[in-house]
C-alpha cells in the first residue's frame, strides 16, 4: 500500500465486504513544516455502555456467553474469508473490548437472534498479501522505549502480529481477557463454548482445544510483559523529562488492574 491511509480505507473496504460492520470512520493528516507527520483516525463514537467489555458487568451469564460466541461468529466471517482468498488474509484482534453491541440487548439480556456487533478496533489495519504484512510494523516501536527497540524487533515483534492471524491464539487471547475484567468466573464456560464453536463451526480449520492450564499460563505471561513494558516506558519518559530535558510525546496509561 502506498500510504497508512489506503491501507486503513482497503481494511475498512474488505471487513464491510466479509461482513463485518464498523463505525463510520475518516482520517487527518496533519503534516507540520517540521517534524513528523501525525495521522488521527476518525470514528464515530459509539453509544455509551455498548462496548462489549462493559457488558460483562451489567448482563446475566447466558448473555454474555451468547455475546461471545457472537464475536467468535464474526471472526469466522474473517476465516472464511482468508481461506477462500489465497494470497491474502486480513486478521483483527478479537478481545471484547475491541466490539460494540449495536442491537438486540434488552433488560433481560442478550438475545441470540439479535445481536448485532460492530468491530471498532480498525486504526490497526492487518493485512497480509501474499504472506507480506502490509502493515508498516515498526509504527508499534515508535513509543517503545529507545534502549528497547531493537530487542522488541529482533525477538518479539513477530510474533505480537502474528497471533492475530492464528485462530487458536485469537479466541485465547478474547478469554484470557477475562480475568483482566475482573469476570475469572466466565473462563471454564468460554473454553467449553469455544471448543464446541470449532467443533461444529469450524471444523475445516482443524483449531486445536483451548485448555485452562493454557489460559492461565497465557495470562500470567502476558501480564508480566505488559506490567514490565509500562514500567520500562515510565522509566523512559522519566529520563527524557529529568535528564535529559526534552519532551516526552506519548501519553502513558494510568494504572491497569489486572
Amino acid at each position: 500500500m502506498d500510504s497508512y491511509e489506503d491501507l486503513f480505507k482497503e481494511y475498512h473496504r474488505v471487513l464491510e465486504t466479509i461482513g463485518i460492520h464498523v463505525p463510520w470512520h475518516a482520517t487527518v493528516r496533519f503534516s507540520p513544516a517540521a517534524g513528523n507527520s501525525v495521522v488521527y483516525c476518525v470514528q464515530e463514537k459509539m453509544a455509551e455502555g455498548s462496548i462489549c467489555h462493559q457488558l460483562l458487568h451489567s448482563l446475566d451469564d447466558a448473555s454474555i456467553l451468547r455475546l461471545f460466541r457472537a464475536v467468535l461468529q464474526e471472526m469466522k466471517k474473517v476465516w472464511d474469508f482468508n481461506t477462500a482468498h489465497e494470497g491474502m488474509e486480513v486478521a483483527c484482534d478479537a478481545q471484547l473490548s475491541n466490539w460494540a453491541l449495536l442491537a438486540g440487548s434488552s433488560p433481560h439480556g442478550v438475545h441470540e437472534d439479535g445481536i448485532s456487533l460492530a468491530y471498532i478496533d480498525t486504526s490497526t489495519p492487518f493485512i497480509r498479501l501474499q504472506g507480506v504484512e502490509q502493515l508498516n510494523t515498526d509504527l508499534f516501536l515508535r513509543s517503545a522505549p529507545s534502549f528497547l527497540v531493537w530487542l522488541i524487533k529482533l525477538f518479539f515483534l513477530e510474533d505480537v502480529v502474528s497471533r492475530y492471524y492464528d485462530h487458536h491464539l485469537v479466541v485465547a487471547d478474547i478469554i484470557a481477557n477475562l480475568y483482566k475484567e475482573g469476570r475469572g468466573d466466565l473462563v471454564v464456560p468460554c473454553i467449553a463454548e469455544a471448543n464446541r464453536f470449532f467443533d461444529e463451526e469450524v471444523t475445516h480449520l482443524k483449531v486445536k482445544p483451548i485448555t485452562l492450564p493454557q489460559i492461565k499460563s497465557y495470562y500470567r505471561e502476558d501480564a508480566f510483559i505488559w506490567r514490565l513494558y509500562l514500567a520500562l516506558r515510565r522509566l523512559d519518559r522519566f529520563l527524557h523529562l529529568k535528564v535529559l530535558g526534552k519532551p516526552y510525546p506519548y501519553i502513558l496509561p494510568g494504572k491497569i488492574r489486572r
